[in-house]
């Protein structure tokens, strides 16, 4: 059964990204947010995740853009967290990183992280619209 939230994710998320914005001094780029509504599992699933990947950009980035994008079709959600920072070689690890795979492993999806030296860093989470409630 769904919660019936007051407000919607993208009215969250619009909230969340002005506030830091403002307090990073870090320009935002949405390119899309989810239309449709979502549980507030899965509302909170990506807030959570978006926050983690928004403090690494903000500790370690050094970028001046980041761009998001959040939709939620026919076969699920996606979200994608890019900068354009100086990015890293190797693969992702640390609490963070954990944690935001966790959020999405608990609906049923994934969560990548693909940094270039250099050239950014851009965080990748899917979830199935039909599995765990999404």
């Amino acid at each position: 059964m769904r919660e019936r939230r007051s407000r919607s994710l993208a009215q969250d998320l619009e909230e969340y990204l002005s506030r830091w914005t403002e307090r990073t001094g870090i320009a935002v780029e949405v390119w899309a947010l989810p239309a449709d509504g979502t549980s507030t599992r899965v509302a909170q699933a990506v807030l959570a995740t978006l926050s983690e990947a928004l403090t690494n950009v903000e500790r370690h980035s050094n970028a001046d853009v980041v761009s998001i994008a959040v939709t939620l079709g026919d076969r699920g959600l996606r979200m994608t967290v890019s900068d354009d920072g100086v990015g890293f070689s190797g693969p992702a690890a640390g609490r963070g990183v954990t944690a935001m795979r966790a959020n999405f492993a608990d609906l049923g999806g994934t969560l990548t992280v693909n940094g270039v030296e250099g050239g950014g860093t851009t965080v990748t989470a899917t979830a199935p619209r039909r599995a765990r409630g999404v």
